[in-house]
């Protein structure tokens, strides 16, 4: 399970509107990106999803269940990797679990297949301090899955990597999302990216952000990211996006 839905949501800071009238959904199983110009309200959704924030307007479901606070059925992965640094990488996946009262045998055996699944083996006991950039998001993505979520809320989390870590972490998020198939909203600035991991790209209007345009990526995995097909689906989503970013610029 883990369908979610968003119907005409809004969210008002203040008397500033950060996102009006959204209407989406990411289908059971689904890997759907979010793409958008700065300041569209990309992370509003993700903390309207996870129930962090409340809609101004409007309703958020999840599997039929209406969201109205912190929503537990969620993971969530940070782009500034927020890993607790006094604790170890076992120790970091093991957080939420724990702290739903899994016993410790249990604990054990969750944390061991997640730290096989992203390739951290022989590093379950170092610390955060002892890892590069992709080795921390591994780290997050286990944590997240240790969970056993309904969905996965990724903000724009590759985006402090360089590149051909970032085109690697890629590569591993779609192994691991295959593996555990479960639905995932991912929020990002690239569109090469977006063509890459989604089955859908969803295309925001500059603020106040609401849905622009739905883009169905009919690619198979795994995806060549020069291929003719690819780069077709590329220059649309450019196109699409690039309106509103001059839109967004003309607003500041």
């Amino acid at each position: 399970m883990g369908r979610l839905v968003l119907h005409d949501v809004s969210k008002n800071f203040n008397g500033f509107l950060a996102v009006d009238r959204l209407n989406f959904e990411v289908a059971n199983g689904e890997f759907v990106c979010l793409l958008g110009p700065s300041g569209c309200g990309k992370t509003t959704i993700l903390r309207l999803v996870a129930g962090l924030d409340t809609p101004s307007a409007g309703e958020i479901f999840l599997d039929g269940k209406k969201i109205t606070g912190v929503n537990k059925e969620c993971g969530f992965v940070f782009q500034e990797y927020a890993l607790f640094p006094w604790r170890t990488v076992r120790e970091n996946i093991e957080f939420g679990p724990q702290a739903k009262g899994m016993p410790k045998d249990e604990l054990g055996k969750i944390s061991q297949r997640y730290i096989d699944l992203v390739g951290l083996r022989g590093f379950e006991n170092h610390y955060p301090r002892d890892l590069s950039g992709g080795m921390k998001q591994r780290v997050g993505i286990a944590r997240a899955y240790a969970n056993n979520p309904k969905l996965l809320l990724m903000d724009e989390p590759f985006g402090a990597l360089d590149a051909q870590t970032r085109n690697l972490m890629q590569g591993e998020l779609l192994r691991i999302w295959e593996n555990e198939h479960i639905s995932a909203l991912f929020v990002t600035h690239s569109v090469e990216e977006a063509v890459y991991l989604a089955d859908r790209v969803i295309v925001m209007s500059a603020r106040p952000g609401t849905v622009k345009e739905v883009f169905n990526i009919s690619l198979p995995r795994p995806r060549v990211r020069t291929s003719p097909e690819a780069n077709i689906f590329r220059d649309s989503i450019l196109k699409s996006l690039g309106a509103e970013i001059t839109r967004a610029a003309a607003i500041k």
